[in-house]
């Protein structure tokens, strides 16, 4: 058993049925949008006079911002997040962001524009090209186009994230989006949060407004008096705001769904155990964050969750820390690595963290991961705020067929066909062919046509 004052799950592959044991752990790590808290529910039954799920509350925000506009983002705003708003208010003003960013910390912004770099640098990389291929008689184009429009969600309940603008926008800026408009919720984290607003007016933006939830998310997607719809919408959010994405999805489009933070860490006997205790506390203190530890050593597990008891009291959200990783944290004692890598693409975490000596080789045995990170100095935090890549990253096992959030995603692809006739002449016995087959004699005789002229 593991240290009695931390009650972490513990899973041994060799002793426990790894299946169901492994079913229960992807529960805890799906958000279904049903469960709510004691003090939840009593909440939604002062907002609502009745005690919704957060799923039907969502569509009845959504549905109240899609057919009342502003009128309801400004009664939910009041409501909900306790902020007295109204039309001229909503949008922070440009000398609010300029004021913000004249005081901010040299420092602060030093630090930003490094990291925006470096994100661009990355981006810039990896961005599509339009793509020509010659064809007898013609040719044909992959064409891509950004989007003209995006909406931006940035959290602000628990802690201010400016690390959420950088990982968002520029990303977007670098696929050549023109117009990006940030949502941050009314409160000291979010929009009244100045090193939040000041990260905004740095990398250019200056449509930035008070709103949180899904009705900000509604008005995104719907469009409101003073904030025109969006193409696409991306951010992370609590249990409200994914819920709201998934439900204007359609309407435009969302970069995910997603869940609670998570990390997988591998260890082997080269892993220093105050290394893993952090790498564990780093996801658990966003509360919710799940923090699982694989290794095929049990001492060197045993070791690491020992450290990890020992480390909880000294970070600022420790006991929330300590909550997450009771409720949503494991220790997996897995037969040998190649174990271990077969179970961490079972979980296909947001992120995961190969902290072995031999992590350079055991990558090339997983495949399913928002994003990995390899050896002893590469923890996930580098990923959160400085490499390159951004921290949007798929979460509850998604990572199987999602990828995480990049400036390809901003662009739109097209293709692009021209022939002349002599072009046309040669594909059309196949289109004469599969047209008649379908019973689709227009489109043969629109062929057929031009070649008898």
């Amino acid at each position: 058993m593991p240290p009695q004052d931390l009650k972490i799950t513990w899973i041994d592959s060799r002793k426990d049925d790894i299946t169901a044991a492994m079913a229960r752990l992807r529960e805890r790590l799906s958000p279904r949008g049903e469960i709510v808290s004691q003090e939840g529910r009593q909440r939604t039954i002062e907002i609502f006079g009745e005690p919704l799920s957060p799923l039907e509350v969502v569509r009845r925000i959504c549905r109240d911002v899609e057919h009342k506009g502003l009128e309801a983002v400004l009664d939910y705003s009041a409501r909900i997040d306790r902020a007295e708003l109204a039309p001229q208010t909503i949008r922070v003003p440009q000398p609010e962001l300029d004021e913000a960013h004249a005081k901010a910390d040299p420092d602060f912004l030093a630090a930003v524009r490094q990291v925006r770099e470096n994100i661009a640098d990355f981006q810039r990389a990896i961005l599509h090209r339009d793509v020509r291929i010659e064809r007898p008689g013609g040719y044909l184009v992959e064409r891509y186009l950004p989007l003209q429009r995006v909406g931006i969600c940035v959290p602000g309940g628990a802690a201010a994230y400016p690390s959420t603008v950088l990982m968002t926008a520029v990303p977007a800026q670098v696929a050549g989006v023109k117009q990006l408009a940030v949502v941050a919720p009314p409160t000291r984290f979010g929009t009244y949060n100045h090193d939040m607003l000041a990260t905004c007016r740095e990398l250019g933006i200056d449509e930035v407004y008070r709103l949180g939830g899904a009705q900000a998310v509604a008005a995104l997607a719907y469009g409101v008096e003073g904030l025109p719809r969006v193409d696409k919408i991306v951010g992370p959010g609590n249990l409200f705001v994914a819920l709201a994405k998934k439900h204007v999805y359609g309407e435009v489009d969302i970069d995910s769904i997603a869940g609670p933070s998570e990390v997988v860490v591998i260890v082997d006997g080269s892993t220093r155990a105050d290394y893993t205790a952090y790498d564990l506390l780093a996801q658990a203190e966003h509360a919710p964050g799940a923090s699982i530890l694989i290794g095929w050593d049990e001492r060197v597990l045993r070791a690491a969750v020992a450290e990890l008891a020992r480390r909880l009291d000294q970070v600022e959200r420790g006991q929330l820390a300590r909550q997450s990783l009771e409720d949503f944290g494991a220790v997996i004692l897995a037969r040998d690595a190649g174990e271990a890598c077969q179970l961490a693409d079972q979980i296909a975490p947001e992120h995961l963290h190969v902290a072995t000596e031999n992590a350079e080789e055991l990558v090339k045995k997983l495949r399913h991961a928002g994003a990995v990170f390899l050896g002893n100095y590469a923890p996930v935090a580098l990923g959160d705020y400085a490499a390159g890549p951004s921290h949007v990253l798929p979460t509850s096992g998604t990572a199987r067929f999602a990828s995480g959030l990049s400036a390809n995603d901003f662009l739109r692809a097209s293709s692009v066909i021209h022939f002349d006739r002599e072009g046309m002449r040669h594909l059309a016995p196949a289109v004469r062919i599969l047209s008649t087959k379908e019973g689709l004699t227009a489109h043969r005789a629109s062929v057929e046509i031009r070649l008898a002229e």
